[in-house]
This record gives structure tokens, sequence and C-alpha cells, in this order.
């Protein structure tokens, strides 16, 4: 399966990796109420040949990373924070500049729809600079494990 900007491969993922990874596209296109931006490619008829319109992937990315900041569910963090970090490689390989909270982000100035799921048992709230310092290092961690 190949991720595709233009004629460059951003990721070469195996086929079960790149499914999980497009079906994950799915539900959070739902989510967010937004097109990812990824789609047929260039080979019409090729399932395994994916396009990264850019535009649009930069949209999408940049409301799910303040999504995924501003949600304080520990579950709902633990359940999107891979492919949120895939998410955010995948940007940064198509030139992407994503925009991630600084460490002194509020719960105010993230717009995360899922801060408001109430998280049972209750505890203390994740800060959302701290969301967002653990998203950079995933981030990283996965650019090194993508395959290109």
């Amino acid at each position: 399966m190949d991720f595709e900007l233009g004629e460059e491969t951003l990721w070469d993922p195996s086929n079960g990796a790149g499914r999980l990874f497009m079906r994950q596209i799915e539900v959070f296109e739902a989510e967010l109420g937004l097109p990812s931006g990824i789609g047929q490619g260039r080979f019409w008829g090729d399932p395994d040949t994916l396009a990264v319109d850019p535009v649009l992937y930069e949209e999408f990315v940049q409301h799910l990373v303040a999504w995924h900041c501003g949600t304080g569910h520990r579950v709902i963090l633990a359940l999107a924070e891979g492919f949120v970090a895939a998410a955010v490689a995948l940007a940064r390989r198509a030139g992407i500049e994503v925009v991630i909270p600084g460490p002194d982000a509020d719960a105010d100035a993230t717009a995360g729809g899922a801060r408001f799921d109430v998280q049972v048992p209750p505890g203390p709230r994740p800060q959302p600079g701290a969301v967002a310092e653990a998203l950079r290092g995933r981030a990283g961690e996965m650019d090194r494990w993508m395959a290109r």
C-alpha cells in the first residue's frame, strides 16, 4: 500500500497496517465531520495506491490534533493516540506544519469535542499541554517506524 503526494511516496505500510489506518481514517472523518483528503490514487482501480490531498489533509489533521489535545477522557486518549500520532507523522512528511498546542495550553485553548464525555470512574483530567507533549513524542516515534 502506498500513500502518495504527487509522485512522492510518503508512506509504504504493509497492507494490514494500511487497511487499519484507512479504517481509522473513516472513523475520525465521521467523528470530526471532515473529509481526510486521502483517497483513490493515480492508478484508478488499484486500492493499494492512495493519494493525499495536502489542503484537505491539513485541515483534517489540524482539527484532529485539536480534538485529541482537548479531550480529558483517558480512554478516548488511549484509543486515539497511536492513530493521531501516525496522522501527524504522515502530515509532516507531506510538508504540512501541524500545530500542536504548547506545554502551557489549557482546555479553553483547544477544541476537543470529546472533552465533554464523562470519565467513569472520575479522576484528574490530563492537562492539554501534557497530552500535546506526549503526542509530539509519539509522532516522532511513528515517523521513524513508518516505512517509505
